[in-house]
């Protein structure tokens, strides 16, 4: 995950009246587990159901969907509220006035958003490959499917579930949730009452809730029982604590002062195996500190290509082209991540034996 990127097998349905989850005890996990980045979205548009089905046909543990709401409130899966990225929206004529420019978490951004559109309006778009130059075989998937909301990831979960005999889990981000409370479209309710209503409103239950600001998880703690992970990056600092970087808070008593209000922490991948003359240095003292201070920590992003690979771990065929990926996913599991992220799913449970 980036600042601008930014499986549930259900053993069984505890409840016929509302739909629930398995609730297996998950405490430090034995393995790492995978959590499958928007999906399989190195292989398939992102945050699509084909992507996530997908993800969990490769192995992983958890599906991820960024959630943004919609002018009437649902919580739909997108990488970002901006959409003319990841939708066939500019080719609708009838959506032209909607493009607008709008300033996001102290960024101007121009595009169309959720926020001014119904969830029928919504559904009549089309998702896309977001990186078609680097991905052109996703690329071929473009138009098939349409933005899936929340409800319709929890439920291919849970079907997915079902058919597979495992726990799938879901890892939702809550996107830029102190500009959409501005709004008067606040996210942390809307998402502990979808959890509530799925049967997973508890600290076992196979869900992380993440964000990479610090108020609106302590809200949702308040709301909702579901265990929270804290998002860092390399650079910035949360939009809701203005003048504090992440790095300030990735000290030993800024990690437990996060113990407070989240579970876990998500730091970019290189905070935790650092890039040092384009090949991977040895492991910082993160994840140890992170964990003295009782939080799990899954990394994020690990993606195969070249163009996102430090130098050492290219190979020829210029930036689409994948490289040793596999040795960030040894090295990351050798630092004693409690998981991690990827656009590719299938790899990173290849790498993990």
């Amino acid at each position: 995950m980036s600042l601008t990127r930014r499986t549930l097998s259900i053993s069984c349905l505890v409840a016929a009246a509302a739909p629930a989850f398995a609730r297996p005890a998950l405490a430090k996990p034995k393995r790492p587990i995978v959590i499958a980045h928007r999906g399989a979205s190195g292989e398939r548009p992102e945050h699509t159901l084909m992507g996530y089905r997908l993800a969990i046909e490769e192995g992983c543990d958890f599906i991820e969907p960024d959630l943004v709401p919609t002018k009437d409130g649902h919580l739909v899966a997108r990488h970002e509220n901006e959409i003319g990225g990841t939708t066939d929206v500019a080719k609708h004529p009838e959506f032209a006035d909607r493009k607008a420019t709008k300033t996001i978490d102290g960024e101007q951004v121009t595009g169309w958003f959720t926020e001014d559109f119904t969830l029928a309006e919504l559904k009549t778009l089309r998702a896309r490959e977001r990186l078609a130059a680097l991905r052109p075989a996703s690329a071929a998937f473009d138009g098939q499917e349409a933005i899936p909301t929340f409800q319709e990831v929890l439920d291919l979960a849970r079907a997915e579930g079902r058919r597979t005999g495992r726990t799938i889990g879901v890892y939702p981000e809550m996107k830029h949730p102190s500009y959409f409370r501005n709004l008067g479209l606040p996210v942390e309710a809307r998402l502990a009452d979808a959890l509530k209503a799925n049967g997973l409103d508890s600290r076992t239950a196979p869900v992380f809730v993440q964000c990479f600001e610090a108020a609106p998880l302590k809200t949702f703690g308040t709301l909702s029982k579901a265990r929270r992970v804290f998002l860092v990056s390399r650079e910035g600092g949360p939009a809701d604590r203005p003048g504090t970087t992440y790095a300030q808070m990735l000290t030993p008593a800024g990690l437990k002062e996060i113990a407070g209000f989240a579970e876990g922490l998500g730091p970019e991948w290189t905070l935790v195996v650092p890039i040092a003359d384009g090949a991977l240095a040895p492991p910082t003292a993160l994840v140890r500190d992170a964990h003295a201070a009782g939080l799990q920590v899954h990394p994020w992003t690990v993606r195969a290509e070249n163009a996102f690979l430090p130098k050492a771990l290219q190979r020829p065929g210029g930036p689409a082209a994948h490289g040793d990926v596999e040795a960030v996913f040894k090295a990351l599991y050798g630092a004693d991540v409690d998981g991690l992220f990827s656009d590719f799913p299938g790899l990173a449970v290849k790498a993990r034996g």
